[in-house]
């Protein structure tokens, strides 16, 4: 989850192939309408989002006994709300940073329909996830593999945390709570060889969304 520019499909599509999982796009699940808006520079109202974020729940929930990784921007809690109700496991891995370097991201994507002038729109937008949503906050001006050894170090520290405790733990800065998931950040079976676009893929054009 995060704003725009974030690099939420290349550190998703990374830990989908780390761990073996199928990778979903949000953005593949938005509507014509949707993108145009957007395209146009209009910001998304929460009645834009709603079937969005239902579909993206219908996803979740159907790779919620096997395991998947979804990017989403999941902005609000009440976003994220709609996407528990589908996968209770969802794990959030909130993919966070400076908006200076999200605005050279988002202008350095060429062909892609969100424009720099929606940047500000989504950092105002974004409530972060408060202390009782399962999930972690990761640093995304770290390298592609940094990150994705992130979350996978803080899904094993709370995984052996949780086998001690009848209470699971709920969002933690920089570590995180994925033990069991079907998840719109994170799920967590067998690893493979990591990588979309590979680590240090940051500010260059096409790189992070």
């Amino acid at each position: 989850m995060g704003v725009t520019g974030s690099g939420k499909t290349t550190v998703g599509a990374a830990l989908g192939q780390r761990l073996r999982l199928p990778f979903a796009d949000a953005d593949d699940f938005h509507s014509e309408a949707n993108v145009a808006k957007m395209s146009a520079g209009i910001p998304l109202d929460d009645d834009d989002r709603m079937p969005w974020l239902r579909a993206i729940g219908v996803w979740l929930a159907e790779h919620a006994a096997s395991g998947g990784v979804a990017s989403c921007s999941a902005l609000k809690r009440s976003y994220r709300d709609i996407l528990r109700e589908a996968a209770p496991s969802v794990c959030f891995v909130h993919l966070h940073g400076d908006i200076d370097a999200v605005r050279r991201r988002v202008a350095g994507r060429p062909g892609h329909f969100m424009p720099t002038s929606l940047v500000d729109s989504q950092f105002k937008t974004l409530e972060p996830l408060e202390p009782d949503e399962h999930g972690m906050v990761l640093d995304f001006s770290m390298s592609v593999d940094d990150l994705v050894e992130a979350y996978l170090d803080a899904a094993d520290v709370t995984a052996a945390t949780a086998q001690g405790s009848s209470k699971a733990p709920g969002n933690l800065e920089g570590s995180g709570s994925p033990e069991d998931q079907g998840t719109a950040s994170a799920a967590r079976p067998a690893p493979s060889p990591a990588g979309q676009d590979g680590p240090g893929d940051t500010d260059r054009p096409g790189g992070p969304r």
